[in-house]
């Protein structure tokens, strides 16, 4: 058992005078879903914390608003508040049943959109949605806020680019275009509390003709980063969707984890996985695949 003066902040002001005093002494805290886990495990090296900032109090971090064209979420809205939003039930159902996809109903209660981005664990359930939303994160420090492409935080699996000063403080995104739908799989070793072994969100948008005007492929799970794969992207757009097309996409996408990871012990296994899966997210984007209500 180690001790930590534990701080609670009530604004972003005050989270950020008190993140830039004690730098990396401190650690963030809301959900505390990824960061309790991290400090009982000895090989993270937490045990060394001083100072823990308890964000939760904070309540202009906790909001869904329409700004126009565009759609904001705080940092601290839950899985759950997600999840039950009827803006994003309409607007971005995939990103909706990937947060009800996240851990038990106790773990989305608590566990923060911002926590998930910030924790950087390739398995993490609401990123590869938000990656083909092509959204952008606020982050605030003393006296400075930019915002910048979500994709650009991260550095390797669970190392962002963010000071010790710094914290996200909002999340926001376009709204997909008219005649848009969407879909995101994710594939664990349970149905239920489990982690993503690999997860996959996909946009796609059919034009007048049945053509595919645009498609957003995004993985999880397969690289080190968050990121879309274009080439898998390009095989769909501008043409007519068949299972032919739907195949090559699938295979594009395992071409992609390949030439990025390389050949490793897990390639036997995840090679066929992605591309079933790819093809899969694709047909259920194509056939208008609808949220499934939670039984609870």
């Amino acid at each position: 058992m180690f001790k930590f003066e534990y701080l609670r902040p009530t604004s972003i002001k005050e989270a950020c005078e008190l993140l830039a005093k004690h730098g990396a002494d401190a650690r963030v805290i809301a959900g505390g879903t990824d960061l309790m886990v991290q400090i009982r495990d000895k090989d993270k090296k937490l045990a060394d914390i001083k100072y823990v900032v308890d964000i939760t109090r904070i309540r202009e971090m906790n909001f869904i608003e329409e700004d126009g064209d565009t759609i904001r979420l705080g940092a601290l809205v839950t899985h759950d508040q997600i999840y039950r939003s009827p803006v994003l039930r309409t607007a971005v159902p995939f990103l909706c049943k990937a947060c009800n996809a996240v851990g038990s109903p106790q773990i989305r209660h608590v566990g923060t959109i911002g926590g998930n981005i910030c924790n950087a664990s390739p398995a993490a359930d609401a990123v590869p949605p938000m990656v083909a939303l092509d959204a952008e994160v606020k982050i605030e420090s003393v006296g400075c806020s930019r915002t910048v492409p979500l994709t650009s935080i991260y550095l390797k699996p669970y190392v962002t680019g963010l000071a010790a000063g710094e914290i996200i403080t909002e999340i926001k995104f376009k709204r997909l275009e008219p005649g848009t739908q969407t879909a995101f799989i994710k594939l664990g070793r349970r149905k239920a509390i489990a982690i993503s072994r690999i997860n996959i969100a996909a946009t796609l948008r059919i034009d007048e003709k049945g053509k595919v005007a645009e498609a957003r492929i995004s993985p999880g799970c397969i690289f080190s980063v968050p990121g879309r794969v274009t080439a898998a992207e390009e095989v769909l757009t501008g043409k007519l969707p068949t299972d032919e097309l739907i195949h090559e996409a699938g295979s594009k996408v395992s071409e992609e984890m390949i030439r990025r990871t390389g050949v490793r012990w897990s390639t036997e296994y995840k090679k066929p996985v992605v591309e079933a899966l790819t093809r899969r997210v694709l047909k259920q984007a194509l056939g208008a695949d609808k949220l499934e209500e939670r039984s609870e």
